[in-house]
């Protein structure tokens, strides 16, 4: 009877029912119960590699821990059926995967136990790490580890623990150099104004005591040139379009036509302006002054003095394509401006006019901003954007979806600091790239799912199963030009809260620098929709060879406690 209660997926009788076998029954949950939370861990000195699943790694040695120093190598998760059955199930922890046995023992030369200098080796040839990266992790390794075997060696299991670790073995370059460190580079604060020529002049200096020193001023009217975000590190920079100066406006642009307003329809981008008397969202022309109206205060010149010192403000003046595409995509060597443009705006200039667009975000700065009728907070597909060179493209940040995604994940490059720089081909005059071109495969990427972990920790017993544990299975793709978009995924895992799938695919790649790798586990549900289990996007681009831990996140971008991936990547 208690083996064929602890067997994995069958069904228990309910013992208890009969009296006769009441106390027999009640003797084996408790010890089944008592087994699965405090089972006596395996002898260190006798530590070899077994199977995951092994009978041999359930059994009991002479030698144990304290239970606050190993952890529970079996966790019983009972679930009710029809009032009178009940399904057991147990969550074993599996040992570490063959590649990762194989890599231990031929670093080790088959001994039990690791040393810094083979672990070194081991970091320098398979993990792409430095000799000063090698003792931190080696240190930490020894400060986190669950038994006092020996303080100059690492076993089996302290090397899987450091594998599936990803706080000591993240999968980018920029989670290890840069975590929680705050950018030092610039601060761009887009205003959409709605002032009257005499409010300029306040605002113009509420702005100089709020930021003061910190406020960048250009000396020129107009730049020829956009300084770098390395030379405006700790700066704030206004972006906003210029004022029209109040005696150039004629009074017509008070009031537009009905078919003015169906043009520019697309444009808003919160919806319909809330009064007559405010700037049109995108021009950003004034209302003009007229002489003798009651608005007027003061003179012509300090109306004229006030506009001055707020247009001197404006390091990044913004405009709109008024004119036509074409005409806005024009670029001027004597200044620089950043463009607003819609999505549907950028996606026609995409397709109409896809290398005016690179030509032009090679000297100027390209913003895209979602459509009005986003009420939802939903977002638009970020890639086209940055494909053909767009430097700003904005999102709703309080929504959540794989758009959203795609933005965390392209902005996990460069240590999180707000600030990508874009891939040379981008910026190359002379051989003009277009996403849809036919490139020949620059790279291919490896990529194996070994393992998932941590579920159970995070989420309660019927989180996505009333009457058995998950069914994870991964999707793994690519994200970027349309030659390179793909997505595979895995096998499912039936009923297990810690998968092993242990499955490599390849992608090759035209255009690794605007790769993204997607990552996504779900729970196969028979009857209903998929249930969501975890979603991380990295970048290829600084992606790091060799095995390690990817944490994963909930639908808002926000980290999960213990969820995480043990994955390989390798580039061939």
């Amino acid at each position: 009877g208690s083996r064929a209660a602890q067997s994995r997926g069958k069904d228990a009788p309910f013992l208890s029912s009969f009296p006769s076998f009441f106390y027999i029954s009640l003797y084996l949950s408790l010890y089944i119960e008592f087994q699965s939370r405090y089972p006596k861990r395996p002898s260190q000195r006798n530590t070899k590699y077994l199977p995951p699943n092994s009978p041999a790694q359930l059994r009991i040695s002479s030698v144990s821990l304290p239970p606050s120093l190993h952890r529970p190598a079996e966790i019983m998760g009972n679930y009710r059926m029809c009032g009178c059955f009940v399904r057991k199930f147990s969550v074993i922890e599996s040992g570490p995967p063959p590649d990762i046995a194989d890599a231990f023992r031929k670093y080790t030369g088959g001994a039990p136990v690791m040393f810094p200098d083979q672990l070194r080796l081991f970091l320098a040839e398979h993990q792409g790490a430095d000799d000063g990266t090698a003792g931190k992790i080696f240190a930490a390794i020894l400060q986190k580890r669950h038994h006092l075997f020996s303080r100059h060696s690492l076993t089996l299991d302290d090397f899987y623990r450091y594998l599936f670790s990803p706080d000591l073995n993240p999968p980018t370059i920029a989670d290890q150099e840069y975590a929680f460190v705050a950018s030092p580079y610039p601060v761009i604060i887009t205003l959409e104004d709605h002032l009257t020529t005499q409010l300029q002049a306040k605002v113009a200096q509420m702005i100089k005591d709020t930021f003061g020193e910190m406020l960048y001023c250009p000396d020129a009217e107009c730049l020829e040139e956009f300084p770098s975000p390395e030379d405006l590190k700790y700066r704030i920079i206004i972006s906003t379009k210029p004022p029209t100066e109040y005696l150039m406006g004629k009074s017509s642009t008070r009031k537009r036509s009905k078919s003015q307003k169906d043009k520019d329809s697309d444009d808003e981008i919160w919806g319909r302006e809330a009064a007559a008397d405010s700037t049109d969202r995108e021009d950003g022309e004034m209302i003009p002054y007229q002489s003798g109206s009651e608005s007027s205060e003061g003179t012509d010149y300090e109306l004229l003095s006030g506009t001055s010192d707020y247009k001197r403000l404006i390091a990044i003046q913004a405009g709109k394509a008024k004119s036509g595409l074409k005409q806005a995509l024009r670029v001027d060597c004597a200044k620089v401006k950043r463009l607003s443009l819609s999505e549907q705006k950028l996606e026609k200039a995409a397709e109409n006019h896809g290398e005016e667009v690179i030509r032009f975000t090679q000297k100027n700065i390209l913003r895209v901003y979602p459509k009005g009728t986003r009420f939802t907070s939903s977002n638009y597909k970020p890639l086209v954007g940055w494909m053909h060179g767009a430097q700003m493209v904005a999102f709703n940040m309080q929504g959540y979806g794989r758009a959203l995604w795609l933005m965390h994940g392209m902005f996990r490059s460069n240590g999180g600091c707000g600030y990508v720089k874009k891939p040379d081909l981008l910026m190359d005059p002379d051989k003009l790239f277009t996403p849809k071109s036919q490139l020949p495969v620059k790279k291919t990427l490896k990529v194996k799912v070994y393992a998932g972990d941590g579920w159970h920790l995070d989420f309660k017993q019927t989180h996505f199963d009333k009457y058995s544990p998950p069914d994870f299975y991964t999707r793994v793709g690519i994200a970027g030009v349309p030659d390179d978009v793909v997505m595979k995924k895995t096998r499912v895992k039936e009923d297990d809260w810690a998968p092993v799938w242990d499955e490599e695919f390849t992608f090759q790649l035209t255009v690794p620098e605007l790769a993204l790798l997607r990552i996504e586990v779900h729970e196969y549900d028979m009857s209903e929709k998929d249930d969501f289990g975890g979603q991380t996007c990295l970048p290829v681009s600084e992606l790091r060879p060799g095995i390690r831990a990817v944490p994963l996140f909930n639908r808002k971008g926000e980290k999960y406690h213990s969820v995480k991936l043990l994955m390989r990547f390798q580039f061939v």
